[in-house]
């Protein structure tokens, strides 16, 4: 970002430490100069920039010079999330001054400083950037990165992990939306310090790590700034073991998010059928089903073969659950197996057909409009 804007940019967290810098290029005052070398801005500083209204800011804020401190005048970017200060981005504005877009293109860089902010306040005995590269080696499975994690004391060597993870429901992956994970991570970290917790936010999904059983998945709903749903992973004896039962969260939280059924929160072990098909090709349907799959005013015969086949073949139970009158139901039957070319009399078709509306969920070929279909 400074590079595209030809001139040097400060990060600092909100009380005035310097977080990081750019490369000098352009203007520089004393100010600068002294902040990188003393890691803070001073006090007579931080007092004129403070009475400049940065602290109040919630949009860029042109501060003025003060010649006396050795000050030009900057550009602040105010760091905030909600209504919480994290930190101010510092551009000089002189030499020449910032254009309104110039201005504009810094600000946009904001959620992405935030979440750089919230990863440095981590309260830990192994500095931030280093628990997080030791993590995402973890989840890839590399063993040395648990023995990192270990010989730092973030946590101990006897104990077994479990992993969650957490998927929003619906927003589209940005800085903004992992930035609301890692606040509710952070959170619940705290609260969980007895657990040894670690956690990593992906593009579009947050992991929390803790030593022995899983944290109450309730409690990582409600730490939650946004709606989720969590997938829970069997715990391993070691750490080492942590990325198998990650996968198995991951899986867990998709299965979740794609059959409104189970919830909000399910775990692997108790997935059922949808265990199972998470590794099967979604190609390998039942033949027949794909023109119905194609055609959305085939959506009521899915739905009434489902739930036919979630019920055992019952057609009392089938209609008691889709107030159906039980004429109705065996004409839709009938209709499936002529437009699918099968036999709902043979156990194999009913099977392939069962199996493979699960897989159609799955992949999101198949979208049924109420949520009363158990796995």
């Amino acid at each position: 970002m400074a590079a595209r804007l030809g001139r040097p940019a400060l990060l600092e967290d909100r009380v005035q430490r310097v977080v990081a810098y750019s490369e000098q290029s352009g203007a520089m005052d004393d100010v600068r100069r002294d902040s990188i070398l003393r890691r803070h801005t001073v006090p007579e500083v931080r007092q004129w920039l403070r009475d400049a209204g940065i602290h109040e800011a919630t949009e860029p804020l042109r501060t003025p010079g003060a010649p006396h401190l050795g000050l030009l005048p900057r550009v602040c970017v105010p760091i905030r999330h909600a209504d919480a200060l994290l930190g101010f981005l510092w551009l000089i504005d002189a030499d020449p001054p910032m254009t309104d877009d110039g201005v504009a293109e810094a600000a946009a860089t904001a959620p992405g400083l935030a979440l750089a902010l919230f990863h440095e306040s981590l309260a830990s005995g192994l500095a931030s950037h280093r628990e997080l590269e030791a993590v995402t080696g973890l989840l890839l499975g590399e063993r040395d990165a648990a023995e990192q994690l270990i010989e730092a004391g973030a946590f101990p060597q006897a104990q077994p992990v479990s992993v969650q993870v957490a998927r929003p429901r619906t927003a589209e992956p940005d800085d903004a939306l992992r930035l609301a994970l890692e606040q509710g991570l952070l959170a619940l970290r705290r609260r969980l310090s007895g657990h040894h917790p670690l956690h990593l936010v992906r593009y579009d999904h947050a992991v929390l790590l803790t030593a022995g059983p899983p944290a109450p998945a309730d409690d990582l709903h409600a730490a939650m700034p946004v709606p989720v749903v969590v997938g829970i992973g069997r715990p391993r004896a070691a750490l080492a073991q942590a990325a198998g039962s990650y996968q198995e969260a991951r899986h867990a939280a998709e299965v979740v998010a794609r059959v409104p059924g189970l919830g909000r929160t399910a775990e692997w072990a108790r997935l059922g059928v949808y265990r199972m098909l998470t590794r099967v090709p979604d190609q390998e349907l039942h033949p027949g089903l794909e023109g119905l799959l194609a055609d959305a005013q085939y959506l009521p015969l899915l739905e009434t073969l489902e739930t036919y086949l979630d019920l055992a073949g019952s057609a009392v139970a089938t209609s008691r659950a889709l107030r159906l009158h039980r004429t109705s139901l065996y004409y839709r039957l009938q209709r499936v197996e002529e437009l699918a070319r099968t036999d709902l009399k043979d156990g194999g078709e009913r099977l392939a057909l069962h199996l493979s509306l699960k897989l159609a969920r799955l992949s999101g070929r198949y979208l049924p409009r109420d949520s009363h279909h158990s796995p």
